[in-house]
């Protein structure tokens, strides 16, 4: 056999046998709590012996009038010391995996005051004196030799908790910063990861090392893909923009990577340096958070009496609670789904003080006797109508009644609005509704008619009249119709992800941004205003999917990588389906007093020419007759060319 080979081979073996005999000990002592303090306690024992020994060894060297036996009584007054006083300070009650270098710290001073027992000790008992030099190298020696046992034992427990995980992960932490170093800490203690280095942006780091592990520069991420299980983001404080870009640049090497909490959980205490997490979606929007005027949502809904229709649904439940930390005087909520209404309310009740000023009601927009109920009891200030059919293939699928619930909602709303003087109604309607291809498309461009009518009709009115006003804007995140939701459970199932078109783009917001920007519309609302919201750049739906795979720490499975880890399938485009959406009909738009926030002009039909034109519709919708429906709807929706 190669002498080279065998060498390798018995140094290999006999670290296998040195591992086995750790991870026994590790069983028999540390699985319980007596075991440990008794190891724990012998050692120190020998420690503190072997430390008296080597301090006289090293006092006396060379010195031969020196006889040992006059200083006997050093090791016992040590032993009988030593160990009482460290189990009267609970050295023996701290945990030994969380031991940290400030150890050192503690121990030195238990050690000191245990010096200065024994050394009052000599001088009561007249013992010989073996002098200063002597008492320091005692100190010393005993204060590093136990602080080392027990950052040894330490470092082997992680070890062998470590290696009792099925597999062990090869990560890198981006940034080498405090975030870093915590983390590094934190992850060797949890066991089950091998940190190979830092990457960070600081060229001056470049080459150097931080807990013994090397720091490297971001270009060496390719070089080091194939020994990396993950990259892990250790700097909470970056800018949305610095973070997108190291996210695009490892996304295009397809390592998985996690992040470290924000820097606002790890003050509050949410969160721990070492609660991992998946990149959020939101980051790929690809802009900051807008930054809004909270103020000005507050005096807005203050000592108001506000209505939410809608409210279990995902934008009328953030309405809620938006609403509700503004201070309303009430705060109305309506919905058809019990399941639904029952969660927000639920939610937003777990506040005492707030739940006086909450009322839910279980039912139908579409019930005109139950909205004039409710308007005649509570003299509505502010009335946000959310309540909608959005769900565009089941809407397709089912149109008499998506038509129904959406058209005849709103003309409800709107007309109690007008006899109870309700001040404000805004309608959240769609980019859906701008040259309609499909029928939720048309109900919300006629909702949208509706509100315009009945605005021109309320203005007529001197003594009293309602703000009308609409909303229009695209998708928001993780929403009950957002693609989102969809894309994470097909990819929780282990995939594939099915696409329509792999050309489709959307428009896409957060939902809480949304519905800040909402209530703000409301106070800038003149009456039969269009508002549209700054939904930022159009994202493509086929990039998307495949940043949600690689967040969720997968591959995309195609040609170029047939052992990937999820699939997408182009399905086709379905009925009603656009490769993508716009927000304006007439392509013209105006700003407002708010940097996010446009208005825009359309055309709309009179007040006495729509209602008729309605009435027709409602009732053609009861007999569910479709050719007259359809002719009734291309009336209303010239742009429409479809049927049902």
């Amino acid at each position: 056999m190669n002498i080279e080979k065998f060498i390798k081979k018995s140094y290999k073996s006999y670290l296998l046998k040195i591992y086995e005999i750790f991870n026994y000990l590790y069983k028999y002592f540390f699985s319980n709590d007596y075991r440990k303090r008794i190891l724990l306690i012998f050692i120190d024992l020998l420690l503190i012996s072997l430390s008296v020994t080597f301090a006289f060894i090293f006092s006396f060297f060379k010195k031969d009038n020196i006889d040992i036996k006059d200083y006997i009584w050093l090791i016992y007054s040590f032993l009988l010391v030593f160990i009482p006083l460290y189990a009267f300070t609970g050295q023996y009650r701290n945990l030994t995996r969380y031991t940290s270098s400030k150890e050192f710290y503690s121990i030195s001073i238990r050690n000191l005051i245990c010096l200065i027992i024994i050394i009052s000790i000599g001088k009561l008992f007249r013992f010989n004196d073996p002098g200063i030099r002597l008492w320091f190298l005692i100190w010393l020696f005993s204060s590093i030799s136990t602080t080392s046992l027990r950052l040894i034992l330490r470092d082997c427990i992680a070890i062998i908790r470590g290696s009792s995980n099925k597999k062990i992960k090869n990560v890198y932490i981006y940034g080498a910063g405090n975030a870093g170093s915590q983390l590094v800490a934190s992850l060797r203690l949890s066991g089950g990861y091998s940190i190979k280095g830092f990457y960070d942006d600081n060229q001056d780091l470049w080459g150097r090392t931080l807990f013994g592990v090397k720091i490297y520069s971001p270009k060496k991420i390719k070089i080091f893909k194939n020994q990396t299980d993950q990259i892990l983001l250790a700097i909470p404080s970056l800018d949305k923009k610095k973070r997108l870009e190291i996210i695009n640049k490892i996304q295009e090497i397809s390592i998985p990577i996690f992040e470290i909490p924000s820097i606002e959980d790890l003050i509050s205490g949410k969160a721990t340096i070492n609660k991992l997490k998946s990149i959020s979606i939101n980051d790929l929007l690809g802009r900051d958070p807008l930054k809004t005027n909270k103020l000005e949502n507050f005096y807005t809904i203050k000592d108001k009496i506000v209505l939410v229709t809608g409210a279990g649904g995902s934008i009328g439940s953030e309405l809620c609670r938006q609403i509700i930390i503004n201070q309303p005087k009430k705060l109305i909520m309506i919905d058809n789904s019990e399941p639904s209404l029952y969660s927000i309310y639920n939610e937003l009740g777990k506040d005492e003080n707030k739940i006086s000023l909450i009322k839910p009601i279980l039912g139908n927009v579409c019930d005109r006797r139950l909205i004039n109920k409710i308007f005649k009891e509570s003299k509505v200030d502010t009335i946000f109508h959310t309540a909608a059919y959005k769900h565009v293939p089941l809407i397709q699928m089912n149109p008499f009644q998506g038509l129904s619930n959406n058209i005849i909602a709103t003309r409800v709303i709107c007309t109690e609005a007008i006899k109870r003087d309700v001040k404000k109604v805004i309608l959240i309607s769609s980019d859906k509704a701008v040259r309609p291809t499909n029928i939720m498309g048309v109900s919300k461009r006629i909702s949208e008619l509706i509100v315009q009518a009945f605005s021109e009709e309320s203005q007529k009115n001197k003594k009293h009249h309602t703000l009308f006003s609409m909303v229009r804007f695209g998708n928001v995140l993780d929403s009950s119709g957002s693609v989102v939701p969809l894309f994470r459970k097909q990819i929780k199932s282990g995939g594939p992800i099915t696409l329509t078109h792999p050309e489709v783009i959307r428009y896409f917001m957060t939902i809480p941004e949304a519905v800040e920007l909402v209530i703000q519309t409301s106070k800038l609302s003149k009456g039969g205003d269009l508002f549209l919201l700054d939904m930022g750049k159009p994202i493509a739906i086929k990039e998307l999917a495949e940043k949600m795979i690689f967040l969720s720490g997968l591959t995309v499975k195609n040609e170029n990588n047939p052992l990937g880890d999820i699939e997408i399938v182009i399905t086709g485009l379905r009925p009603g389906e656009k490769l993508f959406e716009e927000l304006l009909i007439d392509n013209k738009s105006y700003k407002t007093g708010h940097p996010f926030i446009f208005t825009a002009k359309e055309k709309f039909l009179k007040y006495e020419k729509l209602i008729p034109i309605l009435d027709d519709l409602e009732r053609e919708l009861k007999r569910y007759d479709q050719q007259k429906v359809v002719k009734i709807l291309i009336n209303l929706v010239p742009e429409w060319e479809g049927t049902i």
